[in-house]
């Protein structure tokens, strides 16, 4: 008993893993795990019997705490959006631009993919959209399957890591984190994925074309009574579009200078990027409507049909991200804005009805219970986990890997690699999560960068074959035997799930790499982030002690002043004159204490 004792946190963590193997749902098994180990850690007086007591104090914690309400919220914006017919809209408008060039509808899924990440949050919700609408349309046109599969699996992903994605919100809240910065961080290795995917097709297009056909011209349906294609017209309003973006972000610092009231000089990448998308967009949405409204003729069909489509929701994705980047709204602030925005497109687009607003809401209710009974299933493991020192069990685990900072990012990303063949993100955020991250803050891991190369990890949990989450999305929806194409009425062959696994690898293989990018240059992180503000804890001090008329150096608080300097004592130094008597502050008035607070917090460090 002595070894289980003194052994009982590996104990707990090998019991855990026996509960989940053995099937039980996640939420009971942390549960039941914490509660079990628990009670036998108080039979044998490993802690005592009042660690339990403190369980109703930390779920009422879980229920009061503001950065969770952010959940629903976005679930439901995303829900909305998709179920209104957002998603067919996007794959359509953006199929039509990229067609004519090869690899143009792989391109199309890709953005489309992240435009849905941006908007849902929900790898299911775009992994199954996009598998519905584009797959049939990418077969019938001669895509290679396993290129088809593999990139509407992996553009689904995107949900993971693009803001405002539902497992950034978990990592803020399992770290400690701000929810803003988290998204901040995660913005540029988002779309540098992105950028990773669409290099990856365009390889493909120059390599092999005959995976990647042009659509034909008989499909591209937004053509001019002259026979052209309009995009004359699209890429001259795309041009202007930057050109107003460009100017934005150039002057970020003097728009934020004027909208604050005081001098600013420089500007997180992120919020450049944001508000200068925003303003280019809203210019051309002006435009489009300037020119529908007076029937200027300006625009082709092409240019109107993309500016109605895609600028709506990018504008309600910038109005979201760009409130929280420039902390006018917090996320859960932004999140009931975006909530909102989304009722009131999908009303304007005369799809939303009480079916559809019944089903969003079910299903946001199902997915924000799912999370929280998983939350509190891990609140009971965690805090008998604590009690029975667990975290120094972790540490001293981990800290004696070799290699410092690199050896213990590597060692946790490989166990990452693994569990998630077998845990979703949900779980890995708030069994694993916890357990690593005061570890990394003892070695000094900025732990912003931490959660979002883990929550880029977490990607690979939805494309390993034969177990990722958006395989299984993809293979609900892909045609098991040969079906009828309801266009070309041609018989077309089934989607294999072997040619699923095998399309989703290379893919696999560029999170994997953009993994390792992040582990090499943190910058990529980092550099997103406002610049940290240090004070000088010395001269706070020196200013409070002036400011509350601290005794001189030498004498005490309440101390009488003697009335005449103090006779030096007999010795060889006794002619020497005596030294003057140290000067007394003088009283300060009644509020300068915060003043000079106030005044010193301003002073820089040397």
């Amino acid at each position: 008993m002595e070894f289980f004792a003194t052994n009982f946190a590996p104990f707990m963590f090998a019991g855990l893993i026996m509960f989940l193997l053995l099937g039980f749902p996640v939420a009971f098994s942390l549960g039941a795990c914490g509660l079990f180990f628990g009670f036998v850690g108080i039979e044998m007086g490993i802690f005592p019997s009042s660690v339990l007591s403190w369980l109703p104090q930390r779920l009422i914690g879980i229920m009061a705490n503001d950065t969770l309400l952010a959940v629903p919220f976005f679930t439901l914006m995303g829900l909305i959006l998709e179920r209104s017919g957002m998603a067919e809209d996007l794959l359509d408008t953006v199929g039509q631009v990229f067609g004519p060039m090869r690899g143009g509808l792989a391109l199309a899924v890709i953005f489309v993919g992240a435009l849905l990440a941006a908007t849902t949050g929900v790898v299911a919700a775009s992994v199954i959209s996009m598998g519905l609408i584009s797959l049939p349309i990418m077969l019938r046109y001669g895509y290679d399957r396993r290129l088809t599969s593999g990139v509407i699996a992996a553009s689904g992903t995107l949900a993971q890591i693009i803001p405002p994605s539902l497992v950034l919100i978990l990592m803020a809240d399992q770290l400690g984190k701000s929810v803003g910065d988290m998204y901040k961080g995660a913005f540029m290795p988002g779309f540098m994925l992105m950028g990773m995917y669409v290099l990856y097709v365009l390889f493909l297009a120059v390599f092999k074309p005959h995976q990647v056909p042009a659509l034909p011209p008989e499909a591209r349906t937004y053509r001019e009574p002259n026979g052209g294609g309009g995009y004359t017209s699209l890429a001259i309003l795309a041009g202007l579009s930057a050109t107003v973006s460009i100017f934005l972000a150039r002057h970020m610092a003097e728009v934020h200078t004027w909208w604050q009231g005081e001098l600013v000089t420089s500007v997180a990448t992120d919020e450049k990027v944001v508000v200068a998308m925003c303003g280019g967009t809203a210019v051309a949405l002006v435009i489009a409507l300037l020119n529908k409204g007076f029937k200027l003729g300006l625009l082709s069909r092409l240019a109107e049909r993309v500016t109605f489509v895609l600028i709506p929701p990018l504008l309600l994705i910038f109005l979201v991200l760009g409130t929280i980047f420039l902390g006018i709204a917090t996320p859960t602030e932004g999140g009931a804005m975006g909530a909102m925005g989304a009722l009131i497109m999908g009303w304007a687009r005369k799809r939303l009805d009480m079916k559809l607003l019944k089903q969003a809401l079910a299903s946001t209710t199902k997915l924000s219970s799912f999370v929280m009974f998983i939350l509190i299933g891990a609140t009971m493991f965690s805090l008998v986990f604590q009690a029975a020192d667990g975290p120094i069990w972790v540490e001293h685990l981990l800290t004696t890997l070799p290699g410092g900072q690199v050896g213990f990012l590597i060692a946790v990303n490989v166990m990452v690699f693994f569990l998630a063949f077998f845990l979703d993100y949900f779980e890995l955020s708030f069994i694993v999560v916890p357990l690593l991250a005061p570890v990394a803050d003892k070695l000094g891991i900025d732990l912003i960068w931490f959660g979002v190369l883990l929550a880029v990890n977490m990607q690979t949990s939805f494309m390993h074959p034969p177990f990722g989450f958006a395989l299984f999305f993809l293979r609900s929806v892909a045609p098991e035997k040969p079906y009828i194409d309801r266009v070309t009425r041609k018989t077309m062959e089934p989607v294999t799930t072997m040619q699923i696994y095998r399309g989703a690898i290379p893919f696999l293989l560029i999170q994997l790499t953009m993994v390792g990018l992040l582990i090499a240059f943190p910058g990529i992180v980092t550099g997103a982030l406002d610049a940290k503000v240090e004070y000088n804890m010395e001269s706070i001090g020196d200013q409070m002690r002036g400011s509350l008329g601290s005794p001189a150096e030498g004498e005490s608080y309440g101390a009488e002043p003697s009335a005449t300097p103090e006779e030096p004592a007999p010795g060889p130094d006794a002619s020497m004159p005596s030294p003057e008597p140290a000067p007394q502050a003088e009283p300060a008035p009644a509020d300068d204490p915060l003043k000079a607070m106030e005044d010193a917090l301003k002073k820089p460090t040397n």
